[in-house]
């Protein structure tokens, strides 16, 4: 069951992953034309209004896109110097460990987050120069927040089976 699980979280990540990827890929032409109409004002050119807005936007919603793709994968920054002389039980309960803590970190950062978007639905503050509601980047922030919850969450599942099992566990190298 596990593995099925993991295959659907897999699935979802991916998805969220190449969206994100897709969005800076987005703000990056954005920034370049932008910047190339600044540049080319002389020849009735310009830049690309509300450039600033909409990068600052897309870039919140691309790095909780990549954060359960991330931590499905083990992909964040470990330092492995005491524990290669610890056996996998050992690293097994240390992943635990972690994961638990990455769910809390995890369920803060969306909980202080939805009360942002909350807040800024309330007082319908938009941003400066396109006007469009500040909520709408929270909320698509949202997304990738929440679902980093529910793949913290399947983590602590995966790392307690490794722990009980005394099964290596891969890094996000070896996978």
């Amino acid at each position: 069951m596990r593995k099925s699980m993991e295959r659907i979280l897999e699935r979802i990540s991916a998805f969220l992953a190449i969206a994100g990827g897709a969005v800076l890929v987005a703000l990056t032409v954005t920034t370049v034309v932008s910047i190339t109409g600044r540049e080319l004002n002389w020849m009735g050119l310009g830049p690309v209004p509300g450039d600033y807005e909409l990068v600052e936007a897309g870039t919140a919603f691309a790095i909780f896109a990549f954060l359960p793709w991330c931590q499905l994968k083990r992909g964040h920054v470990t330092v492995d110097l005491l524990m290669t002389r610890f056996g996998s039980r050992v690293n097994a309960a240390v992943d635990l460990v972690s994961n638990i803590l990455m769910t809390a970190v995890a369920a803060l950062i969306a909980w202080r987050l939805w009360l942002g978007l909350l807040d800024k639905k309330t007082y319908q503050e938009t941003t400066f120069i396109l006007q469009f509601p500040l909520w709408w980047a929270y909320a698509a922030a949202m997304i990738g927040a929440s679902f980093a919850i529910v793949v913290c969450a399947y983590t602590i599942w995966r790392s307690y089976d490794e722990m009980r099992a005394g099964t290596p566990h891969p890094t996000a190298a070896q996978e």
